[in-house]
């Protein structure tokens, strides 16, 4: 705690001792609410952010995954959440576009922490299975080309952790934890998108990924205007400019912007993209996937969806992306694939009973 009130950054010997007390029954919730809370008024580096990542993917339970799923891509697609913007679970159904293309998907996520409607939550109303246990989650992500891995399955260390998260969160403090959830996918993903809330985040936190094994990384901040105030998405939005830091294996690493007038995207504005609870944003998910939701919505995840290809090496170029994503929605793929993963959960709760 000295050298973080002081501003100064942690060694790793000192992140990992930090690791070991946050996810231990001691010290108590308001000490470690104190530390999380001190390290981002100090501000976290790049280097802590990986350091804390290593420590804590070395407690995750790791899937077995079969050598020919492993020697692929495996794309992870996910926000760090924290826009507070209160959208549709964009990602979520970007994810599962991406699997109905053939691109294996290895959904890392949680219940809702600062939206109404978590990757799970939607999932579980869409179905979907979202308990799976590490041997179930590997099976999946081989014969359907989808996993979700639900964190609490996967971390239970961080049952230590979630009273100090639930006090910083109750007084409006983000922590570290607002930029680890993506970045500790027990699938360990060789291809990953990644959204933030701030454009400034995006080139630290894609060198992150870079340190931490990703092949194919990029993290995207989206801008969108509500009014005078000019807010982001943790997402592609289709409504803005886009901040991009990107790399590719060894094609370097490179920042850039993007807007959405290069895609065929009518104007639109903030609450064309609003969500709602589970149900609500399920329902949205389902028209989206079958072709019935051809506004904002549709649009927001076909503008992500071409992202995710080209991050997994699908395509070459986001418009090719684009054009995918379209097809997948308007042949039926899409909404095929949602079905077999229902059955699929469908089949394994049969087995257990």
């Amino acid at each position: 705690m000295v050298k973080l009130l002081a501003g100064q950054a942690l060694s790793d010997p000192e992140i990992s001792g930090a690791v070991e007390a946050l996810t231990s029954e001691s010290p108590d919730a308001a000490s470690k609410a104190a530390f999380l809370a001190a390290l981002a008024r100090k501000g976290e580096t790049p280097d802590e952010i990986a350091a804390f990542a290593v420590c804590l993917r070395a407690k995750s339970s790791v899937p077995p995954l079969d050598p020919e799923t492993r020697r692929g891509e495996i794309l992870d697609v996910c926000g760090t959440g924290g826009d507070r913007l209160n959208t549709i679970n964009i990602s979520t159904t970007v994810a599962l576009v991406a699997a109905a293309a053939g691109v294996a998907v290895a959904k890392h996520g949680n219940r809702a922490v600062t939206s109404q409607s978590g990757s799970a939550d939607v999932l579980d109303e869409l179905g979907v299975l979202v308990d799976a246990t590490p041997e179930e989650a590997g099976a999946s992500l081989r014969e359907h080309r989808f996993a979700f891995f639900f964190a609490p399955k996967f971390h239970p260390s961080f049952r230590h952790l979630a009273e100090a998260r639930r006090l910083c969160a109750s007084r409006g403090q983000r922590t570290i934890f607002n930029f680890l959830g993506p970045l500790l996918n027990p699938a360990r993903p060789s291809a990953q998108l990644m959204g933030v809330p701030n454009p400034a985040l995006c080139e630290p936190l894609a060198r992150v990924m870079q340190r931490l094994g990703v092949r194919r990384g990029m993290v995207v901040s989206g801008r969108v205007q509500s009014g005078e105030e000019v807010l982001f998405l943790d997402e592609f939005s289709p409504l803005g400019q886009n901040h991009i830091a990107e790399f590719y294996q060894d094609n370097g690493f490179s920042t850039s912007t993007l807007s959405h007038e290069m895609f065929p995207i009518p104007p639109g504005l903030l609450q064309d993209l609003r969500g709602g609870d589970r149900q609500a944003n399920a329902e949205w998910i389902r028209r989206i996937l079958d072709g019935s939701e051809t506004g904002m919505r549709r649009d927001a995840v076909v503008l992500n969806a071409a992202a995710a290809f080209l991050v997994a090496g699908k395509t070459r170029t986001m418009m090719e992306g684009w054009d995918l994503s379209l097809e997948i929605i308007r042949s039926g793929a899409a909404t095929a694939k949602l079905e077999e993963l229902r059955e699929a959960k469908r089949s394994a709760r049969q087995n257990l009973s």
